[in-house]
């Protein structure tokens, strides 16, 4: 595993194959998810250049979905129909040092942005583990990052331009429309394609990270926020097979404590750089050991260059309220022994909260219990009900992008926003153009 690539089943994926059939064509075999767990369910792309040609395909077809980097590991953005990329729509569009703003194609991948924003003496407050996925494929399905006061990528958003089923190109602003747009940037596919997106940006900074092993599972109980406070970014690795945390990365800017230190709360001081999975090579990681670098370079797990791994993991993630986190841990670690055969590893890390309708994040600061699974989905799929139980008593949420089997009446229950969610998709595709099989189950098809 090369990064985090836990598959998300969604209760969607119980219904379709997770390895959709190749076609029977001679040419070109049909698009892959980026773990390769998943062929979408037809060759019909189209590769837009320009939002122009992006309005003229979405009035020509009557279903449609769009891709990004292709990064979730479920049915979210799949069609039986058609499909739109936007990876041709990955450029900068502005920077305004004014408002500290900068505005991109959604197509263009933060591994792209970044460096452009710090070399222009900017950065994004947050990232998440890969560099390598699109800025409107995260934020539609509220992928995170880390920290205990850092909103998930989703709650950088300013503006957004989406072409919505018409063909008609709408604007939403935090400046104007601001509860439109928390309604819409986690969209979660289902009101348009996002063509432009407007991030809030600050000065950039340089970060540290060090890492820490076994950390006594009983340091949780009475410190757990404090360690999760530890630095700009921390995150708990464990495979549930012992009293201790595997390791402990905490990610320092500059002017934070640096906690170069033999010992952090019972874990030993790492020697030498690691990767999250401990007997895996640390090559494709970003620097440790309290070497400074730019925030782009410290704040994801895994480095730019480096191509992440795909095809021999599944993933799935819980979001549960801060102060169920130790609960919810201990929930999950009765269940080590039915884990431990079929995972590569776990990352526990914290976010904070946010007013988007449809993030997991919605109105509470959050921990994530985030599963890299071996690629055994018969396995995975038994266990994720378990597990799912054992987090009931905490409402945890799921990624949108990873795989899960809650029902849609557990999901209606568990996000108060829904119903409003759906009057919204209705007004902007009220004939259903970007609904597929996940958003009629899950989302749309509540009722």
């Amino acid at each position: 595993m090369k990064r985090k690539t836990f598959i998300q089943l969604s209760t969607t994926l119980m219904a379709t194959p997770l390895l959709s059939p190749l076609s029977g064509w001679a040419q070109a075999p049909r698009l892959k998810n980026w773990a390769e767990n998943l062929t979408y369910s037809t060759d019909n792309v189209q590769y837009p250049k320009t939002v122009a040609e992006v309005q003229q395909i979405v009035k020509k077809h009557p279903k449609l979905k769009a891709l990004g980097t292709r990064h979730c590991f479920n049915t979210i953005a799949d069609s039986k129909d058609d499909l739109l990329s936007t990876k041709e729509l990955n450029k900068v569009i502005s920077l305004d040092t004014k408002t500290h703003t900068v505005t991109v194609e959604g197509g263009i991948k933060y591994g792209e942005l970044a460096p452009y924003l710090h070399q222009h003496g900017f950065a994004l407050h947050n990232l998440a583990s890969l560099p390598h996925i699109s800025v409107a494929g995260s934020i539609t399905t509220a992928t995170h990052g880390s920290g205990i006061k850092n909103g998930n990528l989703a709650s950088a958003v300013t503006g957004l331009e989406i072409v919505i089923a018409d063909g008609s190109v709408i604007h939403l602003s935090k400046a104007t429309d601001p509860e439109k747009l928390n309604a819409a940037v986690v969209g979660l596919g289902a009101l348009g394609v996002i063509t432009k997106v407007t991030l809030k940006i600050e000065p950039t900074y340089m970060m540290r990270q060090r890492v820490f092993l076994k950390l006594p599972m009983t340091q949780l109980k009475p410190h757990f926020e404090q360690i999760m406070s530890a630095g700009y970014s921390v995150s708990l690795f464990t495979d549930w097979q012992s009293d201790t945390i595997n390791e402990v990365w905490i990610k320092s800017r500059m002017d934070e404590r640096d906690h170069n230190q033999p010992e952090f709360y019972g874990a030993k001081a790492a020697t030498k750089n690691l990767h999250p999975i401990i007997d895996h090579s640390a090559e494709s990681c970003t620097d440790q050991m309290g070497v400074p670098g730019p925030w782009y370079e410290r704040l994801p797990h895994f480095k730019m260059g480096f191509t992440p791994s795909s095809g021999k993991e599944l993933q799935s993630e819980y979001f549960v309220p801060l102060h169920h986190a130790v609960e919810a841990i201990e929930a999950v670690s009765k269940l080590g022994k039915q884990i431990g055969p079929h995972l590569f590893i776990t990352e526990v890390r914290t976010i904070a909260a946010d007013d988007l309708w449809m993030s997991p994040c919605h109105n509470q600061t959050s921990v994530t219990i985030h599963f890299t699974w071996k690629q055994e989905t018969e396995a995975v799929l038994k266990l994720l009900p378990l597990i799912e139980k054992e987090l009931a008593p905490f409402n945890a949420r799921p990624h949108w992008g990873k795989v899960f089997t809650l029902s849609p009446k557990v999901l209606e229950s568990r996000y108060e926003k829904l119903a409003d969610f759906k009057k919204l998709v209705a007004e902007y595709d009220p004939h259903g153009k970007f609904r597929n099989g996940f958003l009629d189950r899950n989302i749309c098809g509540i009722v």
